[in-house]
């Protein structure tokens, strides 16, 4: 559910920003305004974000292979990594550099009907693209905090949507209450004001994402819920006196590796011993379908059972 409405909210994101990139170029050429280039080019790097996005989610289907025994789910971390980057570089830093060049050396805005036009249509195109997006995050992050959705996601593209479509609702607003400001009090200079809080805004943005991002690159554990789960699947299972230690680790959105050292009565065979051992990964996968990599390694010393 997960992979198909982070797709949905993607494509939503990617027709909204290729249309905005046209207009948004359409109307600079008629006005000259800062902002308005900076937001262009803010939705020309979105709408790469996004076919970046859905290229991670092709790649990541690819089967395991030797090199790469336990599959290429990352590559979807990795790819919204790489958007953080985009979003940087392209969006931010160049937003930057215009917003200080129109400060140093404003000039008039020229029709500037076409930019309230285009920013208006923008911020209709954007709340859509936005609302499939929360429609599709709601499906999975259940009681969970918007914060703590984007913060604790093991998913990384509906929290990149998100947040790539807030800022672009809030770089329109900007831009439009810049171009009023600089058209009503014939002050130029807030055209470059403008641009410079967008390109603020797409910093913080950036940063929050690839903080995020490098976290899940660098290989997070399951959810309390799925831990919890995996736990409980465990020691409910027939045979098992207690679970000594348990580390899990996501290898992709849709896929967790788990690895448990278990206790199980001391008195099994051998054939006893594996019985046991496939009724805890049945078990488990039962209550957290996602664990399809288990590793479980039998013990029996009681002493133990009290360790983490």
């Amino acid at each position: 559910m997960a992979a198909s409405g982070g797709t949905k909210a993607i494509l939503a994101a990617l027709f909204a920003n290729l249309g905005l990139a046209i207009a948004k170029f359409v109307a600079f050429v008629f006005t000259g305004a800062s902002s308005m280039l900076a937001e262009a080019i803010h939705s020309v790097a979105d709408t790469s974000n996004q076919a970046l996005l859905l290229l991670g989610g092709r790649l990541a289907r690819r089967d395991a292979t030797t090199q790469h025994s336990f599959g290429y789910g990352r590559e979807r971390y990795f790819w919204s990594f790489v958007v953080a980057l985009v979003l940087f570089t392209v969006g931010s830093l160049y937003a930057l550099y215009e917003g200080i060049d129109k400060i140093r050396h404003p000039h008039e805005i020229d029709s500037p009907v076409w930019a309230f036009v285009v920013l208006s249509v923008g911020i209709v195109l954007e709340s859509f693209s936005m609302r499939t997006a929360v429609v599709e995050s709601n499906r999975v992050r259940g009681s969970a905090s918007w914060m703590h959705f984007i913060r604790r996601s093991r998913t990384p593209e509906l929290p990149v949507v998100l947040l790539e479509d807030l800022g672009a609702l809030l770089g329109l607003v900007l831009a439009l209450g810049a171009l009023a400001i600089a058209t009503v009090f014939d002050a130029p200079v807030w055209d470059g004001i403008g641009t410079m809080s967008i390109g603020v805004l797409l910093g913080l943005i950036a940063v929050v994402l690839a903080v995020e991002m490098r976290s899940l690159l660098l290989g997070e554990s399951a959810t309390r819920a799925d831990d919890a789960a995996v736990r409980k699947a465990i020691t409910s299972t027939e045979g098992v006196m207690g679970l000594i230690h348990l580390r899990t680790q996501h290898i992709g959105p849709e896929e967790l590796l788990v690895a448990a050292k278990v206790s199980f009565d001391p008195g099994y065979t051998t054939a006893d011993l594996v019985e046991a051992i496939n009724r805890v990964e049945e078990n488990t996968r039962a209550a957290v379908p996602i664990a399809r990599i288990m590793y479980v390694e039998p013990d029996i010393e009681a002493e133990r059972l009290s360790g983490p």
